[in-house]
């Protein structure tokens, strides 16, 4: 029998698994690579301008999507760069021991980026083209909770064992052998993904050569731009994170501050066990929950209410601003609280992507370019948050983020959603749901 003539599996048997794999990459790349570089003595400048730089690999992504169309499967596309991410991620772990270990290992964390950038594309087809748009927002919140398990385990777990190892060996050694264990697990995820998966075969494939496929590009791109309230729906995405962006990158700074500027001044391992335990379940809570409320209303109706989801919970950080409790379980408590909206909201933007903006014959293609606005959206409030937070002081900045929400807020009174819902669960998808 072949491999195409295999039954699909349940959706819970992959979606969990395919985007913890979509995650961990992604999170080595912009956060353990760059704790592993202070570990070995590199100074902050250089930590951030070249990790920084990797960072855009994820912005431009959509460039190279509509070559992705060209395989005959989007299956074999997620095969192939999980396992070029596990040997390139392997080839970092050799490179550390180099007397040019930083600019060989940045060079390959390139790779990784790329490899991981390339399978998001290709992963994030393969869920649109094989779930109904009701199985979609049923698993979006698996779908975006697997993705941030990637994040804790890797600032959770890989973190605190490194940190062991570090007491017990050198410090190259240590991270050769965090990241020999992170190859060794994308493989492994490659391997059980090729039992797992579902084939979701490319609906529109370019004509044979270089050519089929620069026409296939200048089409999608035409063929994007073309679509009904298509710059509407770029400023919906844009400014979605515009809240985030500034709490993510701020919020943190603000835990880790002196009390006599402002911070809480907990120290590093307060903040990993906080962000790692009560509020790691609220959050992937609140994604599982925002995506089977989504489900349950629809998205159409439920936009507004999941951007206020988003949003109000960052008055936790306004809270604890100004009341600035010495007790951690205050503080987590006002952090699950935050990170739960926070999962159960970001549900609504991946699916607007997903079932206003990719619908049509290049579902992959087009949901790149969509997420690859999302990242400029977060990128750029993320820019600006630091000048801002400087001039307004933490309390003012946290009321600012707040404000900060009322845009989207309005546009979705505004923004075309939920057109192509009804038309989306009428295709048949039993085949996805056989165990």
């Amino acid at each position: 029998m072949r491999i195409d003539d295999k039954p699909e599996h349940h959706p819970a048997l992959w979606v969990p698994t395919l985007y913890f794999a979509e995650g961990l990459p992604y999170f080595v790349v912009a956060t353990i690579a760059g704790l592993m570089y202070k570990s070995m003595g590199m100074a902050n400048d250089q930590i951030a301008l070249w990790t920084g730089m990797l960072g855009f690999v994820w912005v431009f992504k959509p460039l190279w999507s509509p070559f992705l169309e060209a395989a005959r499967s989007k299956k074999s596309i997620v095969l192939l760069f999980q396992f070029l991410g596990g040997a390139s991620l392997g080839l970092v772990a050799l490179a550390l021991h180099l007397p040019n270990y930083f600019a060989v290992s940045i060079a390959l964390l390139g790779l990784v980026a790329i490899a991981s950038a390339t399978h998001d594309i290709a992963a994030d087809g393969l869920y649109i083209a094989s779930l109904s748009a009701t199985q979609q927002a049923t698993f979006a919140g698996w779908q975006g909770g697997f993705y941030n398990v990637a994040r804790f385990f890797s600032l959770g777990g890989l973190v605190v064992l490194a940190g062991y190892f570090e007491k017990h060996m050198a410090v190259a050694q240590a991270w050769s052998l965090i990241f020999g264990l992170l190859g060794v697990s994308m493989v492994l995820l490659a391997a059980y993904h090729f039992w797992a998966l579902p084939i979701g075969r490319n609906q529109a494939r370019a004509e044979g050569g270089m050519r089929g496929v620069w026409n296939t590009l200048r089409d999608v791109i035409i063929d994007f731009f073309k679509k009904p309230g298509i710059w509407l729906a770029i400023a919906f995405i844009i400014l979605f994170r515009a809240g985030e962006g500034q709490i993510t990158t701020i919020g943190p700074l603000f835990l880790r501050a002196a009390r006599s500027e402002g911070g809480l001044g907990l120290a590093t391992a307060e903040v990993g066990a906080v962000y790692g335990t009560l509020a790691t379940v609220a959050f992937i809570g609140g994604s599982l929950l925002g995506g089977y409320f989504t489900a349950w209303r629809g998205l159409r109706r439920s936009m507004f209410f999941l951007i206020l989801a988003m949003n109000l919970p960052n008055l936790a950080y306004f809270f604890l601003s100004t009341a600035m409790p010495t007790n951690l379980g205050v503080v987590a408590a006002a952090l699950s609280l935050e990170m739960f909206g926070y999962g159960f909201g970001f549900v609504g933007l991946i699916l607007f992507i997903m079932q206003e903006v990719a619908v049509g014959k290049y579902q992959m293609a087009h949901y790149a370019l969509g997420t690859g606005i999302m990242q400029l959206g977060y990128v750029l409030f993320k820019i600006v948050s630091g000048e801002i937070q400087a001039a307004l002081g933490y309390q003012h900045f946290f009321l600012w983020v707040l404000v900060s929400a009322i845009p989207v807020l309005v546009l979705s009174r505004i923004v075309p959603i939920g057109r192509h819902e009804k038309k989306s669960d009428s295709t048949p998808h039993s085949a996805a749901i056989q165990l």
